[in-house]
């Protein structure tokens, strides 16, 4: 069989995305690859088709055992023989798969980083004729990831100590330039085919908030997004706790995933998530990496992450199908605050000497730095990610907060000079500077008693903003240190101006600051030619309620058996007999004999019902 065959037949393309063939093609030919391509950009392909295509059995080192159950599931429902070795096995389940691995009887196993070092697994793996390894999440094995795993670091010795080397295949989807050369050093890739295939995800709508009230703001976020599946990340276990209670007293479908629960309840809950019956997941980044669910239609971060990385990795769990999703983040200042305890109280790793555990904690703020400069510009947002990672990118992308509700400048220098003046009245009275809340506190007149035994209630700047919203104030202090005006000292926080500030406040100069004229994102429009834009609506609602009965009695979750844009495709093309149902974007050969009746049978009985109707179509 050869490969346009194969992917024809078990994944159900008619040709390859971008940079998959040249990948495919290095590990047909037993060279290592590496690739970078976006979430949803077809990584799995890259080295599960060659596994169909050379024998033995193929490894695939992964993070997580929810993906490995996501992978094996999809790959068992599309006629691929594959499976898992995990802690999830029990002792003689453990003893059958590596039974049924020596036999043959896999194309793909996947297993932990972790499992590398078991003496019984090293025996198995020396009995089997093993084509490839392929490394997938790979950025877990650089310390300059955000995701540091220190049992990736074992992969290359594992593959050294081989009876016979195998291609090694690498693949991640956030890597920056030092994490891409970390990956093929460690892993020790040798002449790696590098295929980056670029970060955009053109399907991806991107919008930063600064509401008010988090928590009312989410609430009308999801009840917008009523039936649909998403996930709300949050910066602690306690905010996971308190947002799901919230959503769920409102009558949102919720559940919960952090590293406090009990791994039973974890389990139920990702099942839950996974089968759709709590389509909302409230988490912390414990749950996530890999995740295979492609119904995602909408990530929001009630906090801010630490890094831009974290952030899009995060984000890219949306639309993997390469359905319209949207990706929104919820940022108040105070997010900044927690990211910077955690960078400073988290463990890190101590195989690394002081010099190199201050030289990540040093990147670490960079990063920070980097995603709170994302949060608050006012330019295209996903021009802010692509810049981070080095890919060229037009000017405005059109499917961003920014874009579609462009900023406009405002004059805003006597405001400034209100600020400047203020923050100079107040160190020329303490002799140091307050922070960036006191200050605040001061221009709009407030009386707290930290305030009042300063005395900062008695210089003549106190109360000169005392009619703007706080939040104005706020963003307007912020925009002054990113133009220069102001300077904080990164140690304690402390707000000084600078030189640069005599312009605004005695020579004339002028300011303006673009503010944005609305902040409600947009209901995402249909998608465009061959998708939901241009499928019947109501035969999309059958096709979708007919995958739910097929799955439930499968025990599978509904996108393994057909993703939200095969169905859209499938409404679509209205296909009427087997041929054209496999003319259906993402629709193989397993699937077409397993599902082919169940759902030409339906677009059958919707033509006839719709027909009977005066005034409706069929097509």
């Amino acid at each position: 069989m050869d490969k346009l065959t194969a992917l024809k037949q078990y994944f159900g393309h008619d040709g390859f995305r971008p940079g998959q063939q040249a990948l495919v093609d290095g590990l047909l030919a037993g060279r290592d690859v590496f690739g970078v391509m976006p979430t949803g950009g077809g990584k799995s392909v890259c080295y599960q088709l060659p596994a169909l295509l050379r024998p033995g059995v193929t490894l695939v080192i992964s993070p997580l055992i929810s993906l490995m159950k996501d992978q094996v599931a999809a790959l068992e429902q599309a006629g691929v023989p594959a499976a898992c070795l995990n802690s999830s096995l029990d002792t003689a389940e453990m003893a059958e798969v590596m039974a049924k691995a020596r036999g043959g009887a896999y194309k793909l196993l996947y297993i932990a980083p972790e499992r590398l070092a078991s003496p019984g697994f090293r025996a198995l793996a020396a009995a089997l004729t093993i084509p490839v390894v392929a490394v997938d999440e790979a950025h877990c094995i650089s310390q300059w990831g955000q995701d540091f795993r220190p049992g990736y670091l074992a992969i290359a010795d594992f593959i050294a100590a081989l009876p016979r080397r195998p291609a090694v295949a690498a693949f991640t989807a956030t890597a920056t330039a030092q994490v891409r050369a970390d990956i093929v050093r460690l892993l020790r890739l040798d002449d790696p085919v590098e295929v980056v295939t670029g970060f955009d995800r053109p399907n991806l709508y991107f919008d930063v908030l600064r509401p008010k009230s988090k928590k009312d703001t989410l609430l009308a976020l999801l009840e917008q997004r009523r039936g649909k599946s998403g996930i709300v990340y949050c910066a602690t276990r306690a905010n996971v706790e308190k947002v799901c209670d919230a959503l769920c007293a409102a009558g949102l479908p919720a559940t919960r995933y952090h590293a406090g629960l009990p791994d039973a309840e974890r389990r139920r809950n990702q099942d839950d998530f996974q089968f759709d019956r709590r389509p909302v997941m409230v988490a912390t980044n414990a749950f996530g990496m890999g995740i295979d669910k492609s119904n995602v239609s909408f990530v929001i971060h009630y906090n801010m992450p630490q890094s831009l990385e974290a952030y899009y990795q995060e984000a890219g769990r949306a639309g993997r199908d390469g359905s319209p999703a949207d990706c929104i983040l919820l940022f108040s200042p105070a997010d900044i605050a927690t990211a910077r305890y955690f960078i400073e109280n988290g463990g890190g790793n101590e195989a690394l000497t002081p010099e190199e555990r201050a030289a990540v904690r040093a990147q670490d703020y960079r990063r920070l730095d980097a995603m709170a400069a994302y949060c608050r510009t006012t330019g295209c947002l996903r021009g802010a990610i692509l810049d981070y990672f080095g890919q060229p990118h037009a000017e405005r992308c059109g499917n961003c907060g920014p874009c579609r509700a462009p900023a406009v400048d405002r004059d805003v220098t006597v405001q400034a000079q209100m600020v400047l003046s203020c923050a100079a009245r107040i160190r020329q009275k303490l002799g140091y500077p307050v922070g960036e809340n006191l200050l605040i506190e001061v221009l709009r007149g407030g009386g707290s008693q930290r305030l009042r035994q300063l005395g900062l209630d008695g210089v003549s700047t106190y109360g000169l903003m005392k009619q703007v919203p706080r939040g104005e104030v706020r963003r307007l202090v912020e925009y002054l240190e990113e133009r220069g005006f102001l300077h904080r000292d990164p140690a304690h926080g402390g707000v000084s101006v600078t030189g640069q500030a005599g312009e605004l406040l005695f020579h004339g100069g002028t300011l303006t600051m673009p503010v944005r004229a609305g902040e409600a994102p947009a209901l995402r429009p249909g998608r465009k030619a061959g998708g939901a834009a241009d499928a019947d609506a109501g035969l999309l609602a059958a096709l979708k309620a007919e995958r739910l009965r097929l799955a439930q009695a499968g025990n599978v979750p509904a996108y393994i058996v057909f993703s939200n844009a095969v169905l859209e495709d499938m409404a679509a093309r209205c296909p009427r007999t087997m041929d054209e149902f496999l003319e259906v974007s993402g629709v193989g050969a397993v699937k077409a004999q397993r599902y082919g009746e169940n759902f030409l049978h339906v677009i059958e009985q919707y033509a006839q019902d719709t027909a009977e109707q005066p005034g409706m179509g069929t097509s």
